[in-house]
């Protein structure tokens, strides 16, 4: 009996072939290799300006107001505790695969090609969204900035359509333009302006914590659970988007010079200052001030210290937050590129995006393809709902990899680990039932949103990325500018 093949499926062609990982280091060198410039601490750094930002100068009063009440620390910790298992099973991959992509990469080597095509796509869209997203916050914060200076923005010109009066929301457009811009120059110029950002968000974050500490009333903390323990997982699920970003420490692996000792260091480093950044801000935040109140204000922070007559440090926590939502939107902006930038050198999407300029080094196509999609984004859209889009994006990402290190475990025992998952499975384990817990306690709508999403990733994947998907390191050729690469071999990596 025949067997039935999709149009572009080849007799020869596996869906679930993985890529063998001396095949995909070798992929990331030669002429279109990236420069490595990064040590360890512009890691952390890009981990800690990816990580502190929106979540902790926006998400935090969301989260209290309307699931956690002051139990809020407890829902930080619900999730950066997801966040550690899936940073122990990012670290192990990354010093076995050192090279850009992340999990999709990571997904390639252990699961095979239609796991690694779910996961990029999956990366894509949490990605998009959450530089879109940020760019929206930002502008908000830089609007609202100019107005206590005595400059008035037109509405028409800071609110996308949709929103009273807007056309089009011109400042997202400027802060992604400048930092599209910053990462054509180079990762070591773009580390650099990242490391004094993220710096200066640090200085206003130990500030707050300075003068709010001895203004904490314990009353009110009580009552502690407000929600019940329902509202604090499902707290944890929405403050779950204050910790995305971490794991774009690990998609510069490829730019990094020691990156088995370097990675580790990056990734487990910044989520555990992070993580702890976030529980001490919260427990003062809401003991400072009423959780109730965080529904009558988007900017938490500054709030709660023009609420005790401290409005001098309002001001200063004002542009320590546009300081931390520029770094966050560098951060995922440069990680979004280098997931878009592996796929392409794989084939799975066009080949030309899997190019480096001859002189800068860096994926010029690529990233100007990157800055103007979620530039227009940005402009154009509300992002409310489709924020937690982001969410789920990020928890099936973390499924992945962990799922990534047990298969590895077993098919590849002999592989060098310079750094091993500790308590192997049940960390993986762990990291897997806590992320679905996670994923359960989302809204319906979003889960709806994010089948339809993989759904039209799955069409895009059968009717191009299948037949042009390079299988092995002998298959593969220079990009030309053209189309997509010719097919290779089919046989599963090694």
């Amino acid at each position: 009996m025949r067997r039935f093949l999709p149009p572009s499926l080849s007799p020869g062609h596996s869906i679930f072939r993985t890529r063998s990982i001396a095949d995909l280091v070798e992929q990331s060198k030669g002429e279109h290799a990236l420069k490595k410039v990064l040590g360890p601490f512009e890691l952390i750094m890009l981990g800690v300006g990816a990580i502190v930002g929106t979540g902790i100068f926006v998400v935090t009063g969301v989260a209290a107001a309307y699931y956690s009440g002051p139990a809020l620390l407890v829902s930080f910790a619900i999730a950066g505790t997801a966040c550690v298992f899936a940073a122990l099973c990012y670290a192990e991959f990354a010093t076995i695969v050192p090279i850009a992509g992340s999990a999709y990469t990571y997904g390639y080597a252990s699961l095979g090609e239609i796991w690694a095509w779910i996961i990029g796509w999956d990366l894509i869209l949490e990605y998009s969204v959450s530089i879109a997203a940020v760019a929206i916050g930002w502008s908000g914060y830089m609007v609202n900035l100019l107005a206590g200076a005595g400059i008035s923005f037109p509405a028409a010109f800071a609110n996308p359509p949709g929103v009273p009066g807007g056309i089009v929301n011109l400042p997202a457009i400027l802060i992604i333009g400048i930092i599209t811009g910053l990462l054509i120059l180079g990762v070591r110029e773009s580390a650099t302006v990242n490391n004094a950002i993220v710096l200066v968000k640090l200085l206003v974050i130990a500030l707050f914590i300075y003068l709010g500490v001895s203004h904490v009333n314990p009353v009110n903390w009580t009552p502690f659970l407000p929600y019940g323990w329902g509202g604090v997982v499902t707290g944890a699920a929405i403050v779950f988007f204050a910790y995305i970003g971490f794991d774009a420490v690990s998609t510069a692996a490829e730019e990094v010079r020691d990156p088995q000792r370097s990675l580790p260091i990056g990734i487990i480093g910044s989520l555990i200052i992070c993580t702890a950044l976030y529980i001490v801000v919260s427990a003062i935040l809401t003991g400072m001030v009423p959780y109730l109140e965080f529904k009558e204000t988007s900017a938490p922070v500054a709030y709660a210290l023009t609420r005790i007559g401290i409005t001098w440090g309002s001001a200063l926590v004002s542009v320590g937050a546009i300081c931390g939502i520029t770094s966050v939107i560098l951060v995922l902006l440069y990680g979004q590129t280098r997931i878009f930038f592996a796929m392409a050198r794989d084939g799975l999407l066009p080949c030309s995006f899997g190019t480096v300029h001859p002189v800068l080094r860096t994926p010029v196509r690529v990233t100007l393809l990157v800055g103007g999609a979620t530039a227009a984004i940005a402009s154009l859209l509300p992002l409310t709902s489709v924020a937690e889009l982001v969410n789920i994006g990020t928890l099936a990402a973390f499924i992945i990899v962990s799922a990534g290190v047990l298969v590895l475990r077993r098919t590849r025992p002999d592989l060098e680990r310079p750094f091993r998952t500790p308590l192997v499975p049940w960390v993986p384990a762990l990291c897997i039932l806590t992320c679905l817990g996670l994923i359960v306690a989302l809204p319906t709508i979003t889960h709806l949103r994010f089948v339809i999403w993989l759904a039209l990733g799955l069409c895009i994947y059968f009717l191009y990325g299948v037949k042009n998907a390079r299988a092995s390191g002998s298959a593969l050729e220079t990009c030309d500018g053209g189309g997509g690469a010719r097919s290779g071999g089919s046989g599963p990596g090694e």
